[in-house]
């Protein structure tokens, strides 16, 4: 069988193994297409002053729940802050994954890559909550450009969110084998992994205060 170069060791061009050079080309794209929502946001918010401002219909439908006739009210903070705690700390539970296999302990490597998991687990759960409260109101992307943009932002973000926790479930799982064969290569799989993890956390880092606080 060929072995593929560098799926150890460092490329002598880059300093980087293969996989790892692919992960940041790949997160240099995802840095491009949230980067573009993030400016469609911003010139939305500054563009048109009725951005922010429920129209007066739906401030009707919702009742007591449209009293400040701002779209930001509408959304659940403490819920948000909480989902920020649990990625927040999923990225330290990735990195103790990562940190286990270095130091060859591959039992606490499955105790934080399984914590890792329910993290995002728990993301996804507390999201449905606060999704579930909007279509309940009848909040839907179509009732303003405000709801739009907070579902495509935070949307996209939960596919993120999901495509992690099976990636990250695999490698847990039946990846794992892999530990037994070729415990570097492995090892590094996990700081790939670890690497689109972090990403992900740092969105939200900063779609919790642009959405919810501002």
């Amino acid at each position: 069988m060929v072995e593929i170069p560098y799926n150890v060791e460092a490329r002598p061009d880059t300093g980087l193994y293969n996989a790892k050079l692919g992960i940041w080309l790949f997160l240099a794209s995802e840095v491009m297409l949230f980067g573009a929502l993030f400016s469609s946001y911003v010139l939305l918010r500054t563009g048109d002053p009725n951005f922010m401002t429920i129209p007066h219909e739906i401030a009707e439908h919702l009742g007591g729940h449209g009293e400040s006739h701002v779209w930001s009210d509408q959304l659940n903070v403490p819920l948000a802050f909480l989902n920020t705690l649990v990625l927040i700390f999923s990225s330290v539970t990735m990195v103790m994954s990562w940190v286990s296999l270095k130091l060859e302990d591959f039992g606490k490597y499955k105790l934080w890559m399984g914590l890792t998991c329910l993290c995002a687990l728990g993301f996804m759960v507390i999201k449905a909550i606060e999704y579930n409260a909007k279509f309940s109101h009848d909040l839907f992307p179509s009732s303003g450009n405000f709801l739009a943009i907070y579902f495509t932002m935070t949307g996209l973000h939960a596919l993120h969110v999901i495509g992690g926790l099976i990636v990250n479930g695999y490698l847990w799982g039946p990846g794992a084998k892999m530990w037994k064969t070729e415990p570097e290569r492995f090892t590094n799989r996990i700081e790939v992994a670890g690497l689109y993890w972090h990403f992900v956390d740092l969105v939200w880092i900063f779609l919790f205060p642009s959405l919810y606080l501002l």
